[in-house]
């Protein structure tokens, strides 16, 4: 064992992120006789995994006999506006059904239909009913059955410990990483013979969104500065449902499932808007009329789907369309009723968090009234560029998985896809490292120097006397984030926000903290920083380079797909492996695709 002076502690498989990816990789790891250690930097069970609270998506046929891995695949890549990695998107539609029911097999308890199977709900962009649930409650019900099972194998976890980077050996190969403890500010060094980084996503970037506050890229950044790849950061989902009133909920999510369920959007005039706004690819299964799109909630064979379950890139779109046109509600979103469609007792049965939620924080009886709602910063289909039998990154010991992970999802997720991707690639990637670890070139050294330079880093704040707030920077780095590279984006604004985004690295630099180490949020924050500025960058630098619109990414100066965008992913690197280096792009050929999977897109067409 390295000879450390802080906290020591060393494994076969070190998990970075204790969300639905990173225990399903535990389990695998630890099930495959591995030594684990789990990193949380908030508490295990309070992962970002709850607020998927719609359903997992799974092509298991039992609602409409129809589904099967096939038309799970087509639709995640016709959602994805076809730059998915194929291969993890074949793996996934071909994996979920039997994820769900080891799943059912711990213990989780999903909703059943009359003969006694996993129910299944409609949600948007999926051709058939497909996501198994528990009530509109789906992602906490998979946190807790994951959490149970880790904790009865006997894992570690190390809780409210954030990572500050990750260290390698002398040959490049991932070896560890440095970290502190939240509550006492004390540095601890993990030694590892393979990483995996399952730490969620990036939305605490954007003044509006749906993530908590750990939601800050640190797995993103974290990999991209040890020398991994990111691809597609340009792709950002803003989620079309997130709440509007009042402002201290502003974006926390609205969960799908109240569409999947029946409910309708509508202007401040009253019109169901959607009809207006199907593009011709979904035109041919979307319902042209009120009544044909109703029959589809009857008897899912029957009619053509309602344009409220468009994918979500299409539906922001338009509502973001009506609000501008100056048909949005009171408080700058449109109205999402249910209230005039379902009795009170299926509202509260089948979406019992949102019956609470608007309640208790809007004072809105969602059986009586419309809910106001608007676009979110939600999800990042962009992340570290994995090989996807594995979920192995470019550099020897790290993979990834989860909203980490880029790939699966291509320009667009659809709805449900975010819990099997946890527990498909979760999966795979504690394979991934068991194997990795199995074939014997491993980390042999843990660089020191490397961890004492992260942590000199992690100090320096508290030297400056006279430097920036870290709140101060936190909101104005938000608010640029959402006025300059938004929903709706512009070349000349992302030139603004790239030259910002420079600006706000002197900025980081001068940041000053006071106090003490202990139990200090503003250090914390100040530790953060350096992750949500290096996605920023990331995120405006790809967008600035796609002169098109796909997906999540939406240029008004280019509102068109372009088919020479589909040929490629950008894949980003950081030159200089600091959070402050300059980091460049280059284009990333898609992953060739066998005949028999062109074949299905075809006949999908």
């Amino acid at each position: 064992m390295t000879d450390s002076p802080y906290e020591h502690h060393a494994y076969d498989v070190l998990i970075i992120g204790a969300g639905g990816a990173g225990l399903r990789a535990a389990i695998e790891a630890k099930q495959r006789g591995l030594t684990v250690g789990i990193i949380t930097k908030s508490l295990l069970g309070k992962a970002h995994t709850v607020m998927a609270e719609g359903g997992i998506a799974a092509a298991m046929g039992n609602v409409s006999e129809e589904d099967n891995w096939m038309v799970h695949f087509r639709d995640t890549m016709r959602g994805g506006k076809y730059l998915n990695n194929n291969r993890m998107a074949e793996l996934h539609a071909k994996e979920s059904p039997d994820r769900v029911w080891e799943l059912e097999q711990w213990g989780a308890l999903f909703d059943r239909t009359k003969d006694g199977k996993i129910l299944q709900r409609d949600f948007g962009g999926h051709r058939y009913a497909r996501l198994a649930h528990v009530g509109d409650r789906t992602g906490l019900e998979l946190i807790r059955t994951l959490q149970q099972k880790v904790v009865s194998m006997d894992t570690d976890v190390f809780m409210e410990c954030k990572v500050l980077k990750l260290v390698h050996d002398d040959a490049g190969r991932i070896a560890g990483c440095v970290a502190y403890w939240r509550a006492t500010g004390e540095f601890v060094t993990f030694e590892a013979k393979s990483v995996i980084i399952a730490t969620g996503g990036v939305g605490k970037s954007w003044k509006f969104t749906s993530n908590s506050w750990e939601g800050t890229g640190d797995g993103h950044a974290m990999a991209l500065w040890a020398g991994a790849k990111l691809i597609d950061m340009e792709c950002i989902q803003f989620h079309p449902t997130g709440m509007v009133w009042p402002v201290s909920v502003r974006g926390l999510l609205v969960t799908e499932g109240v569409r999947g369920d029946g409910g309708v959007l509508r202007n401040a005039e009253g019109q169901r808007f959607m009809f207006n706004y199907v593009p011709e690819m979904f035109r041919a299964e979307t319902a042209e009329t009120e009544e044909e799109g109703d029959k589809w909630y009857d008897d899912h064979t029957a009619g053509r789907r309602p344009p409220e379950l468009l994918p979500r890139d299409e539906v922001a779109r338009a509502i973001n369309t009506e609000v501008k046109a100056g048909r949005g509600s009171p408080h700058g979103g449109v109205y999402l009723d249910i209230a005039s469609r379902r009795t009170p007792e299926y509202i509260r049965r089948r979406l019992p968090s949102m019956y609470h939620q608007f309640m208790e924080l809007a004072g809105v009886d969602i059986t009586r009234e419309a809910m106001e709602i608007g676009p979110t910063c939600h999800y990042i289909m962009g992340g570290v560029q994995v090989v996807a039998d594995s979920a192995a990154t470019a550099v020897p010991g790290l993979f990834a998985a989860g909203e980490a992970a880029g790939g699966l999802h291509g320009a667009n997720r659809l709805g449900g896809n975010s819990l099997s991707d946890l527990v498909v690639f979760g999966r795979r990637a504690g394979m991934g490292a068991a194997e990795y670890i199995e074939a014997g070139d491993v980390a042999t050294s843990f660089d020191m120097e490397e961890a004492e330079t992260a942590v000199k880093e992690a100090l320096a704040p508290f030297e400056r006397a006279d430097g920036e707030n870290p709140y101060t920077i936190q909101h104005d780095l938000q608010e640029m984030m959402q006025s300059l590279v938004g929903i709706i984006r512009t070349g000349p604004e992302l030139e603004e926000a790239k030259g910002k985004l420079d600006e706000f690295i002197e900025r980081v630099k001068n940041i000053s903290v006071k106090g003490g180490r202990a139990y200090n949020p503003g250090w914390n924050l100040a530790t953060d920083l350096p992750s949500m500025l290096t996605v920023s960058r990331s995120t405006a630098l790809a967008a600035s380079l796609r002169k098109e619109s796909r997906g999540g990414h939406t240029r008004e100066d280019f509102p068109n797909p372009d088919p020479e965008f589909a040929k490629f992913n950008f894949a980003l690197s950081c030159d200089g492996g600091d959070w402050d280096s300059p980091i460049t792009a280059a284009e990333s050929p898609l992953l060739p695709m066998p005949d028999e999977l062109k074949a299905l897109l075809e006949e999908a067409h």
